[in-house]
């Protein structure tokens, strides 16, 4: 978008986390990374230089953090960055911050956001990493149930040459949800309007349904379909969505995370992760509502992020102790762990 551009070949640069063996604060300078984050610190430079003199940037660097340090130094005196503050007329400050410094704000559910929901419940688009698939089986006459029907190519959130498809995604990026939503609805009556489709305009609260039906006026319509295909991926995807069983639990986590907040101001660490044990439940046990292993390790993430440092004594051991016994047995009792919980095993 205009104010957001993320660098996907970078996405996996992490800061090395803080432990034992690893590199303390005082080590910090490139030489003290492992051989891959060198390699991948010297790409993100040399990126970076591109899209400034693409710019013509004359940057002064700022930086929060062991790793950002070291990347804002390596830009200070890479060579051809030097030549090219030289000669750059626009001035600009670059402010580098570490990811890890801000867990609790990439696994919390706090944003009221559709761009984050999509993002967060579609499946990546194959060889992407920030792009998701859309099923377009809803636009073909090709009824199927099966979810992994490929005989149909999937939609996507790229619309760089649909106007309307552009616009609506800003809207999915700076507003609200239902205000997004409506949004979707109000390109969709438009699209339609312009193709002569028989389409009824409802107010009130916007429905995944009635943007379905909306969108299945389409159908049938291949100049319609043409001239609005990027805007009809980007109200599916917000339909698909809105129906997923993970939209629903979003709620559940706001809610836990908003309780979760009171609870650390008035008691401490054991009783909240005692909280949390009942909850852990094995395959076998789970409905559809139940938290999965990986939503307990991004609550997990999310608790440990909030609180803090925390001394360790023998009541916070003991429940860790115990959370971690269900959680193994809960991995262990998985048919088919997920790629994550593969990695981590």
């Amino acid at each position: 978008s205009a104010e957001l551009c993320l660098l996907p070949a970078l996405a996996a640069l992490l800061p090395p986390l803080p432990g034992p063996g690893g590199p303390g604060p005082a080590e910090v300078g490139l030489g003290a990374l492992p051989a891959e984050l060198r390699a991948a610190v010297r790409a993100l430079v040399g990126d970076l230089d591109a899209l400034f003199t693409a710019m013509g940037l004359r940057e002064e660097n700022f930086a929060v953090g062991a790793l950002s340090r070291i990347v804002a130094a390596e830009l200070a005196s890479y060579a051809p960055a030097r030549n090219r503050r030289r000669t750059a007329t626009n001035k600009a400050s670059i402010v580098f911050v570490d990811r890890t410094l801000d867990l609790a704000g990439a696994v919390g559910h706090h944003g009221d956001n559709l761009a984050e929901k999509i993002l967060s419940v579609l499946p990546k688009l194959p060889g992407h990493k920030t792009d998701v698939m859309v099923n377009m089986v809803e636009l073909t006459a090709l009824q199927t149930t099966d979810e992994t029907c490929s005989i149909i190519a999937p939609g996507c959130l790229a619309q760089p040459n649909d106007p309307a498809a552009k616009a609506l995604w800003e809207s999915f990026m700076n507003l609200k949800q239902k205000e997004a939503v409506m949004e979707a609805r109000r390109h969709l009556v438009e699209a339609a309007s312009r193709e002569n489709l028989p389409i009824k305009m409802s107010m009130g609260r916007v429905t995944p349904e009635q943007l379905s039906s909306y969108i299945k006026l389409f159908r049938n319509n291949l100049k319609a379909l043409e001239n609005h295909c990027g805007l009809l991926q980007l109200v599916l995807a917000t339909v698909q969505t809105l129906k997923h069983p993970q939209t629903s639990k979003w709620d559940n986590f706001l809610a836990f995370e908003r309780l979760l907040l009171q609870t650390i101001g008035e008691s401490e660490m054991p009783s909240v992760l005692k909280q949390l044990l009942p909850m852990i439940k094995s395959y076998s046990e789970r409905t559809k509502d139940d938290y999965t292993c990986e939503d307990f390790l991004v609550l997990l993430v999310y608790i440990y992020s909030v609180v803090g440092e925390i001394e360790s004594r023998k009541e916070l051991d003991a429940a860790e102790e115990e959370l971690k016994k269900a959680l193994v047995k809960a991995i262990c009792d998985e048919p088919e762990p997920s790629p994550l919980l593969q990695k981590i095993t």
